[in-house]
């Protein structure tokens, strides 16, 4: 699988060293593009009364060019529409000379039901919103609820960002070229692509590796080769100890939510650090996993001298305020060989009046450090980054990343993994189900259990955040967080498969 992301401006970047390189120049890459694109027009819509290629002036105009007479020759009704002419001498201008198909101006543009539109006219290039008759021909499209097929992304949609910058065309299938853009995966831009296709045009894979891309799709092929699976002469602790902070006595499902998804994810054992009055709900709750008073950072740091445990999950239903705090920075304070501390909910909000406290412990941790804030939480930790929409979703995690000097999940519907050095994962499987009550927590221990068996933190993270994903996906309807535990099963046992495969 291609995992690579690769920004608009790395695309180009890799176009111009595919042409450098050979066989194809900017017009065979051109050409080859175009094919793709009328193959997937002629599979998907064979009984199309006609097809409207609407073509911009530059590259993905070129493209357009090319799909038109490629449709044409293969005796499909085509119309050809065009915005702007392409700059003289340029490929985009090659390719429309090669089509015998007279453009008529966009202005006029006009179509009937039954008719196929092929979206040739930005592509992931775009850095501004569409308007004048581009705008025009997207809403009379939507009006009509005609398929689009978009060539590289649906105009209107930024390849960097994902973002509708105005109106944007809303595709049923997105033919895009060497390797997928975050804005196929970025929302809204996931909705407005549909499905995906990835073509090969000719631009190899070295020159790909060669560009030092440091943004991917989260799967398997990313992180499998770190997955953790235990040999044949192991024991529990060799599995890693995981550590959870449990709420007062109304407030510690939570908790149990986040140690039950540790032990699921292959930790050898679990503890809920539970404060005195909420012991006795924790026991009733509990089996496989053990239970310990922890009331104040003298039985937390009495606990960590006894039996040094391998990662901390502290937030989920634990409350706001010192305690937490003072909770989080003793973990992170540790000489103990803790592995890892996964900060979540409640804790990230204990830190809103004083993240850079919380930056500073983690800078000289001797844990990795994680964070998993959904938007809101983002916000209260990095107010700043979350207000600039000049930003990305990936360059906007990976920044928080820097700054905390930890790995960030960027959790919602295209949750971000991104670490200090730069890398940034987004996520391609979430799903609507996960959306409810406890699913995070679920989602945090899962980090903490993949961390205490020794996946490092940033594998650990896009780990996590695929297989909570495609637990929920298998799941579907009906879904609640006390599901998921056992629904990562099947996923874990598969994962084990390829790992030993």
């Amino acid at each position: 699988m291609s995992i690579e992301l690769l920004s608009p401006a790395e695309m180009a970047q890799a176009d111009r060293k595919a042409i450098e390189a050979g066989p194809f120049d900017g017009m065979g890459l051109m050409r080859n593009a175009g094919a793709a694109v009328a193959r997937e027009v002629l599979r998907r819509h064979p009984g199309a009364e006609r097809v409207h290629v609407l073509c911009g002036p530059g590259n993905n105009g070129g493209d357009g060019y090319v799909v038109a007479r490629m449709l044409a020759e293969s005796g499909v009704p085509v119309s050809l529409w065009a915005s702007g002419e392409p700059r003289p001498d340029s490929d985009a201008a090659r390719a429309a000379g090669e089509c015998p198909l007279k453009p008529m101006p966009l202005a006029g543009f006009s179509a009937q039901a039954g008719s196929v539109i092929v979206d040739a006219l930005y592509g992931a290039g775009l850095s501004r919103p569409v308007d004048g008759d581009c705008a025009r021909a997207v809403e009379l499209v939507s009006a009509l609820g005609l398929p689009v097929v978009a060539i590289d992304l649906p105009s209107g949609i930024s390849g960097e960002s994902g973002k509708a910058m105005g109106p944007a065309f809303r595709a049923g299938l997105t033919v895009t070229f060497a390797r997928k853009k975050p804005g196929h995966l970025l929302m809204p831009g996931r909705e407005f692509c549909g499905e995906v296709a990835l073509a090969d045009i000719g631009i190899s894979d070295p020159i790909i590796e060669g560009l030092g891309v440091q943004t991917f799709v989260n799967c398997p092929e990313l992180w499998l080769a770190e997955f953790p699976v235990p040999g044949v002469d192991t024991h529990k602790y060799r599995r890693g100890h995981v550590c959870a902070f449990s709420g007062g006595p109304a407030s510690t499902g939570a908790a149990r939510l986040s140690a039950l998804a540790a032990a699921r994810s292959g930790a050898g054992a679990v503890t809920v650090l539970s404060p005195g009055n909420a012991l006795a709900v924790n026991a009733m709750h509990l089996t496989s996993i053990m239970l310990r008073k922890t009331d104040d950072r003298d039985e937390l740091d009495a606990f960590l001298a006894d039996r040094h445990p391998s990662a901390f999950v502290l937030g989920p239903g634990f409350g706001v305020g010192e305690k937490a705090r003072a909770f989080a920075m003793a973990v992170l304070a540790s000489q103990a060989g803790v592995g890892g501390l996964v900060l979540d909910a409640d804790g990230i909000t204990s830190f809103r009046e004083a993240p850079d406290e919380l930056f500073a412990a983690a800078a000289n941790a001797m844990p990795a450090f994680v964070l998993t804030p959904h938007d809101g939480e983002f916000a209260r930790l990095f107010p700043d980054l979350a207000a600039d929409e000049r930003l990305s979703k990936p360059d906007r995690a990976r920044q928080a990343a820097a700054r905390a000097h930890g790995v960030v999940i960027a959790k919602g519907p295209d949750t971000v993994i991104a670490a200090p050095d730069g890398r940034a994962a987004v996520n391609p499987n979430g799903a609507p189900w996960l959306a409810t009550a406890g699913s995070g927590d679920v989602l945090a221990g899962l980090v903490a259990g993949l961390l205490a068996q020794g996946m490092p933190a940033f594998e650990a993270a896009c780990a996590a955040v695929w297989m909570h994903a495609e637990a929920g996906v298998r799941f579907g309807p009906g879904l609640i967080a006390e599901d998921l535990p056992r629904a990562l099963v099947p996923v874990l046992a598969e994962l084990v498969a390829m790992r030993c495969g």
